[in-house]
């Protein structure tokens, strides 16, 4: 078995990317007038050289309350033809918090304020430029962009 040497030795916290990025699009399955469909999100994601990541979103959800979302995750990547251009998949997991009031019983587990969350999407980066589709549960799916840096 070989043992990495000291200048290629991976650390969990060494930082290869931060993504930056906001909602362009949102549709839930089973449209209701009180739904807000323009999230204003803004998600900061900070991803380490074995695509692994952390981060943390602001929203209005579907209610139109402030919500948070703070994860954890891991990008799979799916094709990249070239350095500049890449297919891959997205799972990110953690605590939603935000859903308030009489929507509280709205998302699953939420009965302290605070629920868990898994969300999948697929997305592509072209450059610096990426872009998801996020599937949030059997409600609906938003699609984001923003920059790599």
């Amino acid at each position: 078995m070989l043992l990495p040497t000291s200048s290629s030795a991976f650390t969990p916290l060494e930082l290869d990317h931060v993504v930056v990025q906001t909602s362009l699009y949102t549709k839930h399955f089973d449209p209701d007038p009180d739904h807000n469909n323009d999230q204003n999100l803004i998600n900061v994601e900070f991803h380490n050289p074995e695509r692994w990541l952390v981060g943390g979103a602001w929203f209005k959800n579907s209610y139109d309350q402030p919500s948070w979302y703070v994860f954890v995750g891991r990008e799979f990547p799916l094709w990249q033809p070239h350095e500049h251009f890449e297919l891959r998949a997205k799972l990110t997991g953690g605590f939603l918090h935000g859903y308030d009031g009489e929507h509280q019983d709205d998302i699953p587990f939420n009965s302290t304020g605070t629920a868990p969350v898994i969300l999948p999407s697929l997305g592509a980066r072209i450059g610096p430029v990426e872009s998801d589709v996020v599937l949030f549960g059997t409600a609906g799916l938003m699609v984001t962009t923003g920059l790599r840096f």
